[in-house]
């Protein structure tokens, strides 16, 4: 029989964070601190505006882009939070499903074969694979703890060939935390301008950033006509099953997402578009509520690690830490194995977002303070095993 399966699909690997959290699933009394989902129900508020459409018969298609509604009120929202105005929602912003769909749509939208995209890592595992199936050629910028894990400019340019075409920034960034301030970003925006490249900007953790208020490069002069701009309701708003998310850009890339999002999805579940709507309207309050306990867990963890005289630099985004594992001389997967069969805690492994990752471990505090004081027990007793194992 002739081979059914395309090659460029074939090659691309399997997530290496469902491989930890499959493994935890069947095992008993585990504490699994690998999966990036909030660990808070969805607001009643926001729940309750998903039932009253049902109630409604609100279950027809929406217009291919979303609901004019939504759309209006998610350009409000980036307006009322980052300062970007998009004069033309209905034609700039594009409701998907989910964010990491805009991600495969977007590159989808403007890649050539051969164009060559920059992903900084370690980061979000779709980047890479996304990039394959569209044509692409990854061009991988690894990124350094001595940085606290951002991309520098020097960095950046060194990267740029006359072949790239988009240049991925994911932060705050899954998986370190590590977030780009206004002056890191600054220095980026004068290297896009000047070699003439876009952007994907991938700000889904955006209310998440626990130093400073978010700054979207969309925000600085000339970036916002060469800027995707992705966010979702995911992590904020712990709508990870509503699967919903949006991207926003110059009409002339959303016109051709559009498109693609037409003959491949439709359109983004009609359920969530009414629950998203009431999130934009009515949510600050439960974002800052969730995003204060995120940060105070987010300490929690620094301390222990601290206390158990393990390195690690301070995130500041997101809900993630990445702690350095290198002094035990085991493979980020072989310590992330080790500690679930021996201790019941799943992380994952730090290589699962990029070959740069080696030597680190992931680590979410999407979890209960319970769960991670119980799972940081666990750790301090695994750690000095491997210690005593190296002495010996």
């Amino acid at each position: 029989m002739r081979n059914p399966l395309a090659e460029k699909i074939v090659e691309i690997r399997p997530s290496g964070i469902r491989k930890f959290f499959d493994i935890a699933q069947e095992m008993k009394d585990t504490i699994s601190l690998g999966v990036g989902e909030p660990d808070f129900d969805t607001p009643w508020h926001i729940r309750d505006e998903g039932i009253y459409s049902l109630e409604k018969g609100r279950t027809f298609y929406t217009s291919n882009a979303g609901l004019k509604e939504l759309r209006e009120e998610i350009g409000n929202y980036i307006y009322r939070k980052q300062g970007i105005r998009y004069e033309h929602p209905l034609k700039e912003i594009l409701v998907t499903v989910g964010g990491s769909e805009a991600i495969d749509i977007g590159f989808r939208a403007m890649i050539n074969p051969g164009d060559e995209v920059l992903i900084p890592q370690p980061s979000f595992v779709s980047y890479e694979p996304c990039a394959v199936m569209a044509g692409a050629k990854p061009v991988i910028i690894n990124l350094k703890a001595e940085n606290e894990f951002r991309l520098t400019a020097r960095e950046l340019e060194e990267a740029i060939t006359d072949r790239t075409k988009i240049l991925v920034l994911p932060f705050p960034n899954n998986p370190t935390g590590a977030i780009m301030e206004r002056k890191d970003l600054e220095a980026i925006a004068e290297v896009i301008l000047k070699h003439d490249i876009y952007v994907m900007s991938d700000e889904i953790y955006a209310e998440l950033s626990y130093k400073e208020k978010h700054v979207s490069i969309a925000q600085l002069p000339g970036m916002q006509e060469r800027t995707i701009l992705i966010n979702g309701f995911s992590k904020a708003f712990a709508m990870t099953g509503w699967r919903l998310g949006y991207a926003c850009g110059p009409e002339l890339i959303i016109e051709q997402m559009i498109k693609i999002h037409q003959f491949a999805i439709m359109c983004a579940p009609t359920t969530s578009q009414y629950a998203a709507i009431e999130a934009l309207k009515n949510g600050d309050e439960d974002v800052t509520e969730m995003c204060t306990a995120y940060n105070q867990r987010r300490r929690y963890l620094l301390h222990a690690f601290r206390e158990m005289g393990l390195e690690c630099f301070e995130p500041y985004g997101a809900f993630y830490i990445f702690p350095c594992i290198k002094e035990f001389g085991l493979t980020s997967d072989d310590f992330a194995m080790r500690f679930l069969k021996e201790e019941r805690v799943a992380v994952v492994p730090g290589t699962a977002f990029g070959d740069c990752g080696e030597g680190y471990l992931r680590i979410s505090y999407a979890s209960s303070l319970e769960n991670l004081r119980t799972a940081m027990q666990r750790m301090k007793r695994f750690v000095s095993k491997l210690r005593e194992e190296k002495k010996g």
